[in-house]
Parts: structure tokens; sequence; C-alpha cells
């Protein structure tokens, strides 16, 4: 199971957008059609081997657009993971008694389970795989999400999201509820509890804000950590090393 991508949900993503071509040189993504179902429009950045999205919701109703409120202001959303089969993990957490949100069934040549939040300690998780892929583990393998171009919308900047944090009031019991969904044990790493994918990291981690759930940052790796630094200062989203962009601190990482 790999970390694949990430999402953030804005009440305008074109800002959110434009911050990050600026600072992590991203490229104009993929606009996926799929999402209109959730009452959503979307932009997909290819990030190396894994994907930056950022949604917007456009009807009231959406589910989205109550994160929003329930957040207070733009925000991480999602973690989605990828593994050979998604029906087969969509069955045991079923088992379980874990509520699915969210099932493909049109047709696409991707499978997804989404998990309800409240069962994933406050945060929208996918399970993801691509039909008929063997070579899903390679770096640079399909993913339909992103379109069929993305390979062409790569960035020279920013070449990968190795890791994903999410908050709770209790990160303890939030990483076991993960390790129960994942099947994947938890580890303490320093001061901070891991679970560990291949590739890619989630991190569990004591609140940052007085929602006390949700992704609150993420890694992206890049080429210059100077340069991304001083341009995201130049615009006033620099804190300590970090990038401030749609309520998450995104870490650049030397390469």
């Amino acid at each position: 199971m790999r970390l694949r991508q990430v999402a953030l949900i804005a009440h305008r993503n074109a800002p959110v957008v434009a911050a990050l071509q600026q600072v992590f040189g991203l490229k104009e993504g993929h606009h996926d059609p799929g999402v209109d179902v959730f009452g959503l429009t979307n932009v997909v950045f290819p990030v190396g081997g894994e994907f930056l999205e950022v949604l917007e919701p456009h009807r009231p109703d959406a589910s989205g657009a109550r994160y929003l409120a329930r957040r207070g202001g733009d925000a991480g959303y999602m973690i989605i993971l990828q593994d050979a089969e998604s029906y087969e993990h969509r069955a045991r957490l079923e088992a379980a008694g874990v509520r699915i949100v969210a099932r493909n069934q049109d047709g696409r040549p991707y499978h997804f389970t989404h998990v309800h939040p409240a069962d994933a300690a406050g945060v929208l998780l996918s399970i993801e795989s691509v039909e008929g892929d063997q070579d899903w583990r390679a770096q640079k393998s399909d993913w339909p999400a992103a379109g069929e171009h993305w390979r062409e919308q790569e960035s020279e900047v920013s070449l990968g999201i190795p890791w994903v944090a999410m908050q709770a009031k209790d990160p303890v019991a939030a990483a076991e509820r993960w390790s129960m969904l994942l099947g994947k044990p938890v580890a303490r790493v320093g001061d901070r509890l891991e679970l560990a994918l291949d590739p890619g990291v989630i991190r569990f981690v004591e609140p940052v804000d007085a929602d006390g759930s949700g992704v609150v940052g993420f890694g992206i790796v890049v080429n210059d950590r100077d340069a991304v630094l001083a341009r995201a200062r130049a615009l006033g989203l620099e804190t300590d090393g970090s990038v401030r962009i749609c309520g998450a601190a995104v870490e650049p990482l030397a390469n």
C-alpha cells in the first residue's frame, strides 16, 4: 500500500492553485469531471510519482462545504492510498463495521473506497486501485484520476510527497484506528507516531487548531529548498521553514 495523493479543500481553489504553482513550480494540472458527483471541482497536480489535489465545493450541500465550515477555513481534506485491489480492503472494512461513504460505480478504470471520516479519526480516507495495473508499485505508474497526460505536466521543482500528517485530540487512539483500517503497525519515531506505507508515511500529531482533526501538513521533496522558501517568504507564506498553503503546513524537503 502506498501514499498516492493528498487533497486540500478551499472556498476558492484559484488562489491555492496559484500559490502552489508560484512556490513549488507545479504545472497546470488535470480537472477531473468525476468529482462533480460530490459537488466539487478540482485540480490534480503530479508531484513526482504522487499527486496533490485542490478541491472547491460548488454546491452548498456538498460534504466538502460542510467540512470547510467545520474546520473554519481552507484545510487539508483527504488522504488517498493505492493498493493492488481496493475491493479486498472494502470487504474487510465492511465486515469490521466501518462505514463506506462512496465507492466506484461508473465503470471507470480505477476503484475507490471512501471511509467515513468519523470512522477514520476525522479524516476522509480513500483506498484505491487501478484496474489491470500489475506495475502499480512503480514510482510513476498509471493514475487515471490525474488524466492521461499527467507525465507531461510534471514539475522540475517538486519531486514527491513522502509523508502526510493528520492531527487528533488523541493521536494514540487515531494511530490505533488507522492501524486497524490499513492492517499495518504503528511505530514511535522520536516523539511522533508513524504508520509506514510502501512508500510513504502517515504521521499522527497533537492538535494544531481548535477543531483538532484533519490533514494539517505534508512534505514535498524539492530540488532547491532555499529557493522554494525564498519564493514563499516573498508571498508571505513562509513560517518556521514550512509553507502555509490552504490551512496546511507544507514542508519543502531537500532532494
